[in-house]
């Protein structure tokens, strides 16, 4: 099979198949996925890069990160490739859309790229609950998402207990008085932090026995400036009530921030925000960013240690770790009790 049978079967142009085999990120989400399933379905190779792959096949390790405009994830991606290089591996980078299949991208790598080892920024289980490690061979390592649960012998995992980070979010502005709480969450078909983070929302709720009705406080949005703009917008429309808002991240806060201030309310003293990630960009914000903090260092290191562990040692049981957060105080919360 050559370029052109995989171009006419998933009915793309010659050219889009090339960009989405060269990891171009100029392709549609659609076309890239249609385009990965044939690819997949037809163990296909290209051949033009089997001089590439052949040279970086003995040192190479591959990091595929979920989304294109997640700023934790550039901050931990810049960390990792520091710790890897330092320690003499070359690191090869791969960016999906975050609905795309991450494990199938994995395996498209293994076979393409043949790489010593794999990091997942960004995953979503279910992706991996079929097959992960008759396909996949090589170590791999999780970092922001807990793969305890999964119990592969080569898959490990450093990460942010989101539930826990959630449910605290909710109880601090409970505690501050908030009564009518909103929700900018991520899509959850694609993003296992999403999921994590709305049961650590309910629970909050529970604990603060206050009312959650999902329908109505529960915006989902990408993890980006843009998206967290328009779902803030969707939000005040369906709670005006509202005095608080939780985004599942900065990004999504600091859009919702100027969402807020385009229609003339103010933060915090009309509505409250708190964010999670910890991005330096929240620190400059107008009002700063009150925000759940992840240590992005911590979560870089140990990814990078317990892969080259693994790589060192292929009989070893996979790692699971769970590194600290914790709250940062900005200027976009107010206490209602202090009124």
């Amino acid at each position: 099979m050559t370029i052109k049978d995989i171009a006419r079967e998933s009915g793309y142009a010659v050219g889009t198949v090339s960009r989405v085999l060269n990891d171009h990120p100029d392709v549609s989400p659609e076309a890239r996925r249609k385009i990965l399933a044939v690819v997949e379905a037809r163990h296909f190779t290209p051949n033009s890069n089997a001089k590439h792959l052949k040279q970086q096949a003995s040192s190479g390790v591959s990091i595929i990160v979920k989304g294109t405009r997640n700023m934790l994830f550039a901050g931990i991606l810049e960390l990792l490739q520091s710790e890897l290089r330092q320690r003499g591996y070359p690191a090869f980078v791969t960016y999906i859309d975050e609905e795309d299949n991450e494990v199938q991208q994995a395996r498209l790598l293994c076979r393409e790229r043949k790489p010593l080892g794999i990091l997942f920024l960004g995953s979503y289980l279910p992706y991996f609950s079929e097959g992960f490690e008759q396909r996949i061979s090589v170590p791999c390592v999780l970092v922001t998402n807990s793969a305890r649960e999964l119990k592969y012998r080569n898959l490990s995992s450093v990460s942010t207990d989101d539930v826990a980070a959630a449910e605290y979010c909710i109880r601090y502005l409970a505690g501050r008085g908030h009564r009518s709480i909103g929700i900018l969450g991520g899509i959850s078909c694609g993003s296992d932090a999403s999921s994590a983070r709305l049961l650590g929302c309910r629970r909050g709720f529970t604990a603060a026995c206050l009312p959650f009705d999902q329908s109505r406080q529960y915006q989902s949005a990408r993890f980006s400036m843009d998206s967290g703009y328009a779902a803030m917008g969707k939000l005040l429309a369906a709670m005006p009530e509202m005095t608080a808002v939780f985004a599942f991240s900065d990004a999504m806060a600091l859009g919702a921030l100027r969402a807020l201030r385009d229609r003339g309310k103010r933060v915090p003293q009309d509505i409250s925000i708190i964010g999670f990630d910890g991005i330096e960009l929240g620190r400059y914000a107008i009002p700063s960013l009150t925000t759940i903090k992840q240590d992005d260092r911590a979560l870089a290191k140990r990814g990078a240690d317990i892969l080259l562990d693994q790589i060192a040692n292929p009989e070893a049981c996979a790692v699971h770790e769970t590194v600290a957060f914790r709250l940062m105080d900005g200027e976009s919360v107010q206490d209602l009790e202090k009124k």
